[in-house]
């Protein structure tokens, strides 16, 4: 049984791992195999990004080496996928070479796609990538007052991001002594501040308590030097311009028709491509209505590796997942909270404390023992 996994983001890496573990006998009689099919040698703690903007980490704090996070069973090849061919039950890679599989997982992520809205990418600092987060932190240095906007776009990665975003860089500006001199105004597409109601109950006394003002109801559609113009007519000016922009999938899924705007359509309890038994997708990838977070890919990656390998063991899966997500919040002034939920039970944020603050500064370090399916 020859297992593929392409993408070796967290959730890629937990499911191989997990898979390796339960497979062990299968793999050493040479019964089944795991292959994992990565664009990059090196792992990327992408969460690490949000403090790399702010001055909180360094990018050579973000990395280890992506063999160094799997067991040893798994074959790993940095060879991105330019072609799915799931009829043929094939991929086809940059060196030309061609993948035969017989189960796929495809967890290839997102990306920005701040050059959907036009003058977006110019004018606005954003920290999805580690350039990125770098000359966030530059320009931010620089800057000593005056009217600060995030805009936020959707769909995104990270549910939580424009929250923390917000709060982060209410601290910044505290800590360097020019909060008085700063006036922070937060945009949201949908009619209140978060996508989730409760998160959105919790957060809007937040930012009434901090003097952040906001506008719901503001869909991006141009962004000139000093503005921001909504799609509904209105405008923000803007000093400093701060984004969490719209994301697609990965551009070789919408060039192998898989799905639009790069997101794969998806059994939401299974999770298999819709119409195929043998092809699977976790993390950002799928289009499921829920949070495209790493603890999504997580929580999906064990329901998935213990159903591929009860079907192989026993010639049928034993679990469905439940659109389990937990996501912390940094909440500013050093002290978080967090929101848990499914696709049957909505979140509800406590209020924040230090002691949750802690914990998630902890996991900073802890996700390495999480990636390689430990915790």
């Amino acid at each position: 049984m020859r297992i593929l996994v392409v993408g070796g983001g967290m959730g890629g890496t937990i499911l191989a791992n997990n898979l390796a573990r339960r497979l062990s006998g299968e793999l050493k009689s040479g019964k089944a195999s795991i292959t994992m099919l990565s664009a990059s040698e090196k792992h990327m703690y992408q969460p690490g990004l949000l403090y790399v903007a702010v001055g909180k980490m360094t990018p050579d704090e973000l990395y280890r080496d992506q063999v160094s996070l799997l067991e040893s069973s798994i074959t790993f090849r940095v060879d991105p996928v330019t072609k799915f061919n799931l009829k043929e039950n094939n991929v086809v890679t940059e060196s030309g070479k061609q993948y035969d599989y017989d189960i796929i997982v495809i967890s290839t992520g997102s990306r920005t796609f701040a050059e959907g809205t036009p003058g977006l990418a110019e004018n606005a600092l954003q920290f999805y990538t580690e350039a990125d987060a770098v000359n966030m932190y530059k320009r931010l240095q620089h800057f000593d007052g005056g009217k600060v906007v995030v805009a936020v776009g959707v769909p995104h990665k990270c549910p939580m991001a424009p929250l923390e975003i917000t709060f982060m860089l209410a601290d910044y500006f505290r800590e360097r002594g020019i909060w008085d001199k700063v006036q922070m105004h937060y945009t949201y597409p949908i009619g209140r501040v978060h996508s989730l109601e409760p998160v959105a109950q919790w957060a809007q006394p937040e930012f009434d308590r901090l003097g952040i003002t906001y506008e719901t109801l503001f869909n991006m559609k141009e962004v000139t030097e000093n503005k921001v113009i909504s799609e509904e007519g209105t405008e923000a000016e803007y000093d400093l311009l701060v984004t969490v922009p719209s994301h697609k999938g990965m551009q070789v899924i919408e060039d192998s028709d898989l799905g639009a705007g790069g997101f794969i359509p998806t059994n939401r309890t299974r999770l298999n491509i819709e119409g195929y038994e043998n092809a699977f997708v976790i993390g950002d990838t799928t289009n499921l209505p829920i949070s495209k977070a790493g603890s999504t890919a997580h929580f999906e990656a064990e329901a998935l590796a213990e159903n591929i390998a009860s079907t192989i063991k026993i010639g049928t899966p034993v679990r469905d997942y439940d659109g389990k997500v937990f996501c912390f919040i940094e909440a500013g002034e050093g002290k978080a909270t967090y929101a848990m939920f499914n696709y049957q039970n909505p979140p509800n944020p406590k209020a924040p404390t230090k002691g949750i603050h802690w914990f998630k500064t902890a996991y900073n370090k802890m996700y390495w023992a999480s990636a390689r399916g430990l915790l």
